[in-house]
């Protein structure tokens, strides 16, 4: 059940040994069935979540339109961590896009052991620092590329969200119309 999320520390966020063990002992599993919503809008994000298997889906809605704004297919944190860190409302939603397996743990402990191990505080800072350069990269990206470049990023660096994610959801990501997308997928194979 822990594999992952070891191999997760090992490897993104090395913390010693006994705080890797004892963060570990915090978490616990849960399922979520395809179509169940992990995070909704106007909350604040009281779970810290690690993905162990399945896609999730996280978008901004309004009473109009649903607009992706990323997807996990790997094994990764998924939650809100500006909302989780400041006791802040979301304005994210998430969705399982398939049957996942979610490991939990609940903020009280988990802040617990930040005050206790200085490592904890590492992750919290390099984590932000991550989100960080990708929102700002996804901003700058949209805001300079043509949804035919976007695509051929996505085809180049995420090959399996073109894979394993539904075109249309594919297309929102990209603020184009399935059609649009389709087009795109025409012209370049």
């Amino acid at each position: 059940m822990y594999d992952k999320i070891s191999k997760f520390f090992e490897t993104e966020y090395p913390l010693n040994q006994h705080g890797i063990d004892e963060l570990l002992s915090l978490f616990q599993k849960k399922k979520f069935k395809k179509g169940e919503l992990l995070l909704k809008a106007n909350t604040t994000e009281k779970q810290l979540r690690f993905l162990n298997s399945g896609i999730v889906r996280e978008y901004y809605a309004n009473s109009e339109k649903e607009t992706n704004i990323n997807f996990y297919t790997k094994p990764q944190f998924v939650s809100d961590l500006f909302s989780f860190s400041n006791d802040s409302i979301t304005n994210r939603n998430q969705e399982a896009l398939s049957d996942i397996e979610i490991l939990t743990i609940e903020k009280a402990p988990f802040r617990a052991l930040l005050l206790k191990y200085e490592c904890g505080k590492s992750f919290i800072d390099l984590s932000f620092q991550k989100l960080l350069k990708q929102k700002e990269l996804l901003e700058y990206n949209r805001v300079t590329k043509s949804p035919e470049e976007l695509y051929q990023e996505l085809f180049i660096y995420k090959s399996h969200w073109l894979e394993k994610i539904p075109q249309y959801h594919i297309a929102s990501y990209l603020n184009i119309t399935p059609e649009t997308l389709s087009r795109i997928r025409k012209r370049i194979s």
